[in-house]
């Protein structure tokens, strides 16, 4: 199996409070837990769970349609994640509602029934994920219309 590697250091700082070391050039960010654990100082772990999600699909939708030569943009992405008690009575994310809204009307976007049927399968994260998680993906355009 070839591939790569991604590392992020966590340090921690006080409490549930820890910042998130990316490396590179990329900026360092202060994750925490929501009250009454944490003081919400920073996203929780949900959070940038369903962040990653949204953000894989959007890249993924973008790459997609400019494989084609198409401008989708701006793409709008909003995840809501369920979270909820398992049968061990533990708290889990039972499950993510994707939908992704493109910045114009569908009717201006060529290949797009072919890029729908496809986006998802290429978007690393979200694959990840959903083999745990139900993960369900809509996409609008910009006029509310449902492409998916």
């Amino acid at each position: 199996m070839s591939g790569s590697t991604e590392t992020v250091c966590l340090v921690q700082q006080q409490d549930y409070q820890f910042k998130m070391e990316f490396g590179g050039t990329a900026p360092d960010w202060l994750a925490d837990e929501p009250p009454p654990l944490g003081q919400g100082a920073g996203p929780s772990p949900v959070q940038l769970l369903a962040a990653s999600v949204g953000n894989c699909l959007s890249d993924s939708l973008l790459f997609a349609l400019r494989k084609f030569k198409q401008a989708p943009e701006p793409i709008r992405c909003e995840v809501v994640a369920e979270v909820g008690r398992n049968a061990d009575n533990r708290l889990r994310v039972l499950g993510m509602q994707v939908t992704l809204t493109l910045g114009v009307a569908a009717d201006t976007l060529q290949h797009l029934d072919r890029v729908l049927d496809q986006f998802e399968a290429f978007c690393t994260v979200t694959q990840s994920v959903g083999a745990g998680i139900a993960i369900t993906v809509g996409v609008v355009d910009r006029d509310g219309k449902q492409l998916k």
